[in-house]
């Protein structure tokens, strides 16, 4: 039996409204005979009434290009595709992808920004939130609709009383200034004969609401509120009309009262206009809107997923505070909103509060700054009930501190009244781990809560307090991770032209992406180690994982301008030397208020870190064919590796700084490439954890580093330790201690129960948990060997008395598991490998074995 799943469109999931004249096609073989291999496939193309069909040679079944004219704006293709083996058997055609471009090309466009007049910033009291709308006359029944919209802030759009898609906080955050991006709907069904009205509600979102530190500033990117969308419509009789934003659309004051990412959204339900977006609405106190600027050549179609309510969860308590207040424990941090179903008097105001964390009982909010973090909902007084969440913020939290509330609150959350939406980028999971240890195994999920939470439309570095931003370091640490853990192709890719486009003309990439201003440290931008690899590291994972070669080419020039600048930086002598850096920031042992004082060197830190982009621009470089700028890159990065030695290491191995994260990085960087220096290297790491008792010493540079470091150097045992110590600081420390997510901190709470007195405490941080890429790899022993993993490494190491474990990843050719038990001296592997894929089997003390797709299983004596 041979058969073939349906296409996937570039990394689309819906391939609707996609910005790709000619997208690539990738499909997975989802069965086929023993020892199959794939000799050519044929893409059947189904457009415009007609159909072609293209037979590609080769074995390549990932992002191929596509093979036919490139597609026009509004284009749609039907899309399926038949594999034929080397055996010249044939399979049957899969089914039918149907893919649709939105609009391609700025002419396309004529809608214009339209909202409500602008209300000066130092009058925020009065800059409330606007509903926007037009009525139209339909005389046909409609063949065909679509909504290609977006806003300068965030909206939610309606169509005849009914909401448009589920997306949250919407078009989400990038560089403005050069990209904002629109999603296309198909609003067919929406749409009858006879009057129709389109409308929008408002939000500030990034785009003008507070953003920053202390304070923060309004108006970033602009002043206005506003909407830009375009209906398309396609009638029966062939007629073709389009309904955009412009000067005879009008606007209302909101229910919304307020609304922002940091402070939460206040609404009253008494101001509501039932049925505003429906035929026959009441046109009293609606305005003819102000219309505002926006160039077409910025709006571009998503790459990524938007953000969803993914999951709803119900609190397991409800708490009495010392103070008396009430408070529902959710038993899991989570970022997203509360939604509330209850009746009450009219002006009841029902008030949820926010936070991480309990101290002394009480909801503490000392981790949020000057986030407010706070939600309220006054009743209109319907009989009937009334149902409300908040439309464009988002929180971190676990505890909700409820105050007004109308009934029995023990009884109406029993019932359900009172629930959490979890609020993500939609991502599909990919990686999944579980073993022996409970703690471990929680741990991972740990991991993958504080992922979710922190990839909000970006990747975030937390989710609660005045910030919220893009850091370039945290997720250059963490890529590998999340890309093991979930589809973050398209979302990442994306976020990478921002990074690209907010690079400075010099090269230096920003501390973080898009581009805020800030009071102190962060401006103005200068260049620094490991945050600005991202530009140079974050490809290279992403290429690993997706055999994306089309965002290396895009990425390219960006990661070569930076590794240009550092050499700048760094003159002949190859040594980065000078200048402000973070260092190993947040190493354990630095002050609450000084978190880049660690006990690494920061300029060891950012030579190691020059000499890896360098060398990861040489392989970018041979990925693209590029040879002569692969031999430039190689020699720079050899050159500085000399220069790292001869000022960092001395004969025998000691490093100059005597730290975990210093001896990481020179044996994961391959900057010791003599075998006896890397051998006592990896013994003094091995020491230098024995000699803390098996507790971690690094921050965000070492601790995705040092696990490798040891097993790389024959020091497993070294690394279990490190990875199942639980006393403070650890990984396992904070399972302990309850939490649900990454910390940011390894002592975020203290072990007397109180919080780090630190001002950047976070209980929702992924970085440090980059650690689960190590448990998929080598605890449980799944590895991509070549991109894509058309090749896997099954490479278990059992160690710290583990006696199983497991890691499903769902690979670019399918579904890819191991599974291992170790009982009375044997160990049991059992493995599945895809088809279109091969593996080896890596096991100490054994020689490699060779497996084709399927599953397999063997058992061997393993001390």
């Amino acid at each position: 039996m041979l058969t073939v799943s349906i296409p996937v469109i570039e990394h689309h999931r819906d391939p609707l409204g996609i910005g790709e004249a000619r997208p690539r096609l990738s499909w997975r073989i989802t069965e086929a005979p023993p020892g199959w291999r794939q000799r050519a496939a044929v893409i059947t193309i189904r457009r415009s009434g007609s159909e072609r069909s293209f037979t590609i040679p080769g074995p390549e079944q990932v992002l191929v290009p596509w093979p036919d004219a490139p597609l026009a704006s509004r284009e749609q293709a039907h899309v399926r595709v038949a594999v034929i083996g080397e055996d010249d058997e044939r399979s049957a055609d899969s089914g039918e992808t149907t893919l649709e471009t939105g609009l391609l090309h700025p002419a396309d466009w004529t809608a214009v920004p339209v909202g409500a007049p602008i209300v000066p910033a130092d009058d925020l009291d009065a800059r409330r939130p606007a509903l926007v709308r037009r009525s139209f006359h339909l005389d046909a029944p409609v063949r065909r609709a679509r909504l290609y919209a977006t806003a300068h802030g965030v909206f939610e759009a309606e169509l005849n009383g009914s909401r448009v898609g589920d997306e949250l906080l919407a078009p989400g955050w990038t560089a403005y200034q050069h990209r904002l991006r629109y999603r296309t709907h198909d609003v067919t069904a929406l749409l009858s004969p006879g009057e129709n009205v389109i409308g929008a509600w408002l939000g500030d979102g990034w785009y003008r609401g507070r953003m920053g530190w202390y304070g923060g500033f309004h108006d970033l990117y602009g002043s206005d509120q506003s909407l830009v969308a375009q209906l398309e419509i396609e009638l029966v009789d062939g007629r073709r009309l389009i309904i955009a934003t412009d000067d005879t659309w009008s606007w209302a004051p909101s229910p919304i009262i307020r609304t922002g990412n940091y402070d939460g959204e206040d609404h009253d339900g008494r101001e509501e206009q039932e049925g505003w977006s429906a035929p026959g609405a009441d046109p009293t106190g609606w305005h003819p809107v102000v219309t505002f600027e926006r160039d077409p050549a910025t709006l571009v179609a998503p790459t990524g997923p938007p953000v969803r309510v993914t999951e709803r969860v119900a609190p397991i308590a409800v708490l009495t505070s010392p103070a008396g207040t009430r408070i529902l424990d959710l038993g899991q941090n989570l970022v997203g909103r509360m939604r509330l179903h209850a009746t009450a008097p009219r002006g009841t105001t029902v008030t949820l509060r926010t936070a991480e964390v309990l101290q002394d009982g009480e909801i503490y909010t000392r981790p949020l700054r000057t986030a407010r973090s706070t939600d309220s909902y006054t009743f209109a007084g319907r009989a009937d009930g009334e149902e409300w969440a908040p439309r464009f913020t988002f929180h971190g939290f676990r505890y909700v501190e409820v105050t007004g509330w109308p009934g029995d609150l023990d009884a109406d959350v029993a019932a359900g009244a009172l629930v959490a939406e979890v609020m993500h980028t939609d991502l599909e999971r990919t990686g999944w781990f579980a073993c022996s240890d409970p703690l471990l195994t929680r741990l991972h999920e740990n991991v993958v809560w504080g992922m979710r939470g922190n990839f909000v439309d970006i990747p975030t570095d937390c989710p609660q307090r005045d910030e919220r931003v893009g850091w370039t370091g945290d997720i250059q640490v963490f890529g590998p991770t999340a890309a093991t853990l979930f589809d973050v192709s398209g979302m990442l890719g994306g976020w990478l032209r921002d990074v690209a486009a907010e690079q400075l003309p010099d090269g230096t990439i920003p501390w973080y992406v898009p581009v805020i201003p800030a009071h102190r440290m962060w401006t103005p931008i200068r260049p620094g180690a490991a945050w600005g690899d991202v530009a140079t590291l974050l490809p290279t994972a992403l290429h690993d994982r997706y055999a994306d070669t089309g965002l290396v080419a895009d990425q390219f020039h960006s990661a070569r301008r930076w590794v240009d600048r550092v050499a700048e930086l760094a003159g002949p002598d190859r040594l980065w030397n000078e200048g402000f850096q973070l260092g190993d920031w947040l190493d354990p042992a630095a002050p609450p208020q000084d978190p880049a004082d660690a006990r690494t060197d920061r300029y060891l830190v950012a030579t190691a870190y020059f000499a890896r982009s360098a060398r990861a621009v040489a392989d970018l470089a041979r990925i693209l064919g590029r040879q002569e700028e692969e031999r430039s890159y190689r020699a720079l990065a050899d050159e500085v590796a000399a220069a790292f030695r001869t000022a960092y290491v001395d004969a025998d191995g000691r490093m100059t700084s005597d730290a975990q994260t210093a001896y990481a990085l020179a044996i994961r960087f391959d900057l010791l490439p003599d075998a006896e220096q890397r051998s006592h290297a990896g013994a003094r790491l091995a020491g230098l954890v024995a000699e803390a008792e098996g507790r971690i010493a690094t921050g965000f540079v070492g601790t995705p580093l040092i696990l490798d470091a040891l097993t790389a150097t024959g020091q497993l045992d070294a690394a279990y330790r490190l990875l199942l110590t639980r006393e403070c600081p650890s990984w396992l420390y904070q399972v302990e201690q309850g939490a649900t997510t990454i910390w940011e901190r390894w002592d975020a709470m203290l072990p007397d129960g109180t919080v780090n007195p630190g001002t950047m405490t976070s209980f929702n941080h992924y970085a440090l948990g980059a650690v689960a890429d190590w448990m998929h790899r080598t605890v449980a022993g799944l590895a991509l060997d070549t991109p894509g993993g058309r090749t896997l490494r099954f490479a278990p190491r059992p160690g710290g008395g583990l006696t199983w474990a497991r890691s499903t990843q769902l690979t670019a050719y399918g579904e890819a598991a191991i599974a291992w038990t170790h009982t009375d001296g044997v160990l049991a592997v059992t493995v599945t490998v895809p088809v279109g894929a091969d593996a080896v089997l890596d096991v100490p003390g054994r020689a490699p074995e060779f497996f084709g797709h399927g599953t397999h299983t063997v058992e061997f004596p393993f001390p």
